[in-house]
């Protein structure tokens, strides 16, 4: 029985995945709204079902704002009501909740991160999209809801930010406002990859997207794939993830038959597979006004909006875009709870709801009522040292000089000096003792959160950790914008990965927050600020990867996308390098295999991996990428 409990409560975590919400007002929704069920045609004649919900209010024309997703709109059902934004729903917008193709009550089959088909608009064109599939859904809607004003938004938080994204290219006229939040722009950079290092704590979330259902339904259909985890007690994830061992034991054990797993499986690189699902060479010619939303302290999807944003900015300048970048973890903008904290940092109060009634309702008011101002700048986003909003003309700010930080003995991190290639420093990199990715223990996660502000003080001891650190800063330091580690490294093995964080290091007298335990104490607390990780393989090619030749220097580049943080005088800076980070990351064997991902045990070697002083880490501006892996 508790078995069940727990698997029900896991269930439910999943199936409010696109609600990221509070609930409005049921009275209110009762009291004002009619809803209707409908199932709509596209092209091909697959038909996706639709719930409405219409003003009860008939005297007036109203704009329509839709989230598409695939966790199951029976989350909007019954007036349990979820929006990213309450105020919305009392400023008076019919209300389209859709299940996408393939996905519980539509017809069709489910692909992850369909791929976009160019030019594949208006609706003579005859082959599917997700684009095509949001432009039949608006077409249908502006001819058929009654009261509606013919122009449509779309927003969606996460899998549904994707699909707001991907209704981007070619959209349909009505389409006039469209916020992608946390959008997924690329599976291999964001989500269940990071620069193509996999991310093992996402092995259960596999069982919600590896699925075809086999009939319409209201119901979840992937319970017994759930229960392959979360059936068992699980106390320690670190332990469970270790002694799971090789990801080829989590194929024969957990994903036998899960087609999404399948795929990663067979496409370890950046091949046509993955190619073909990034939606960023799509996003050309923009009509719809955008909104991006994001949170800095986002380990899932930090590098879809970032990049979105970027690549629409440079793709046409005049487009109508903005971004935004807040103090939260993955989608916690959408609901509000009172004090703004990550995990042991606190940044401020009703953040949330500042961002709801002054930026969110201000965009799709104007752009789809005509009402109010349009007053926000291109990127309106949060200084997590200062914990303060800023606006700023253009993101990331190119008004702003990048530091430059170089290595030196005694764990010295020096700001704008020159490197020092006489000094290297080795450390031994053992995957059968990975840096854990906690400073406490953690049971089974679907996506980690608390690690990302996370005191890195138990890193700092490890032998396998490289600390560098500046002396005591004597003013205030800022870095806004992108941040790039140019690593020159050896190895004794023949691949490994690179991880490396920049940290906030608090004054030892730094006063105690009272949200936190009695145990968390926040002199001396070690906070990270930033972090990417990057597989040595792909350092020249992300489709075509390399072993190392052991002992010889090679570059390896790792972009740490961007930040707006503050490190306050009497703070100090810190950057961190080790090349396990466990059970978030997978361990990378360190001995040269085509396919980590059938790596057998004795693949997993020692490795001596030694960083030269000869690498820098650049933060700050809009740095030119130059020297990543080439993309296709």
């Amino acid at each position: 029985m508790k078995k069940l409990k727990f698997f029900v409560a896991v269930a439910a975590l999943f199936m409010a995945f696109n609600s990221f919400a509070q609930k409005a007002d049921s009275l209110y929704v009762v009291s004002n709204y009619d809803k209707s069920e409908y199932f709509i045609e596209m092209r091909d004649g697959v038909k996706l079902y639709t719930i409405v919900y219409t003003p009860k209010d008939a005297s007036k024309s109203y704009p329509m704002l839709m989230n598409r997703t695939c966790y199951n709109v029976q989350g909007f059902n019954d007036f349990k009501l979820r929006t990213p934004n309450p105020y919305l729903i009392e400023a008076g917008y019919i209300l389209v909740y859709q299940d996408v193709r393939g996905r519980y009550m539509s017809e069709g089959t489910f692909d992850n991160m369909r791929p976009n088909i160019s030019g594949n608009n208006p609706k003579n064109k005859k082959d599917i999209d997700e684009s095509s599939d949001t432009y039949d859904t608006v077409d249908w809607l502006v001819k058929n809801i009654k009261n509606n004003n013919g122009r449509v938004g779309i927003y969606g938080i996460s899998y549904p930010g994707f699909y707001s994204a991907a209704s981007l290219p070619d959209a349909h006229p009505a389409l006039k406002a469209v916020s992608p939040q946390a959008p997924i722009a690329d599976f291999f950079f964001d989500d269940f990859h990071h620069h193509g290092a996999f991310l093992q704590s996402y092995l259960p979330a596999f069982a919600v997207f590896g699925y075809q259902k086999d009939s319409l339904t209201k119901r979840t259909w992937f319970g017994e794939e759930m229960m392959r985890f979360f059936g068992q007690r699980v106390v320690d994830g670190y332990d469970f993830n270790l002694e799971l061992g090789p990801l080829k034991n989590a194929t024969d054990k957990y994903h036998y038959d899960n087609f999404f797993w399948q795929q990663v499986v067979e496409h370890p690189n950046y091949d046509e597979f993955w190619q073909k699902r990034n939606l960023l060479p799509h996003l050309k010619d923009i009509k719809p006004a955008v909104m991006v939303v994001g949170g800095w302290y986002d380990a899932e999807d930090l590098y879809g909006p970032l990049s979105i944003h970027k690549t629409i900015e440079h793709n046409d300048p005049s487009a109508k875009s903005t971004i935004v970048m807040g103090p939260w973890t993955h989608g916690g903008w959408a609901r509000e709870r009172g004090k703004q904290t990550v995990n042991h940092i606190y940044f401020g109060d009703s953040i949330s709801t500042f961002f709801q009634k002054n930026m969110e309702k201000v965009f799709f008011d104007y752009y789809l009522k005509d009402e109010g101002e349009m007053n926000l700048p291109e990127a309106y986003v949060f200084d997590t040292g200062l914990k303060q909003w800023e606006k700023y003309d253009e993101w990331p700010p190119k008004n702003v000089k990048p530091i430059t930080f170089t290595f030196r003995e005694d764990g010295k991190l020096l700001m704008d000096q020159p490197v020092d290639p006489d000094v290297s420093f080795d450390y031994i990199s053992d995957p059968a003792k990975p840096v854990p990715y906690r400073s406490t223990t953690e049971g089974l996660t679907f996506t980690p959160r608390n690690f990302i502000t996370d005191d890195q003080r138990q890193a700092s001891r490890r032998p396998d950790v490289l600390t560098f650190k500046t002396d005591t800063l004597d003013k205030d330091v800022t870095i806004a914008g992108e941040i790039l580690a140019d690593l020159v490294v050896s190895m004794t093995g023949t691949d490994a990965d690179f991880i490396v964080k920049l940290i906030d290091v608090y004054p030892n007298d730094h006063e105690d927050y009272e949200h936190n335990p009695e145990n968390i104490r926040m002199g001396g607390y070690q906070q990270l600020v930033r972090h990417e990780v990057f597989r040595g393989r792909f350092r020249n090619s992300y489709e075509h990867p390399e072993p190392f030749e052991p002992g010889v220097p090679s570059h390896v580049t790792v972009p740490l996308q961007d930040i707006l943080h503050t490190f306050k005088q009497g703070h100090r800076i810190m950057i961190q390098i080790h090349s396990t980070w466990f059970p978030y990351i997978d361990r990378n064997p360190q001995k040269y295999v085509d396919n980590i991902y059938k790596a057998d045990e004795e693949d997993f070697i020692k490795s001596t991996i030694r960083v030269y002083g000869s690498s820098t880490v650049q933060a700050g501006g809009d740095l030119p990428f130059v020297t990543l892996p080439a993309l296709n």
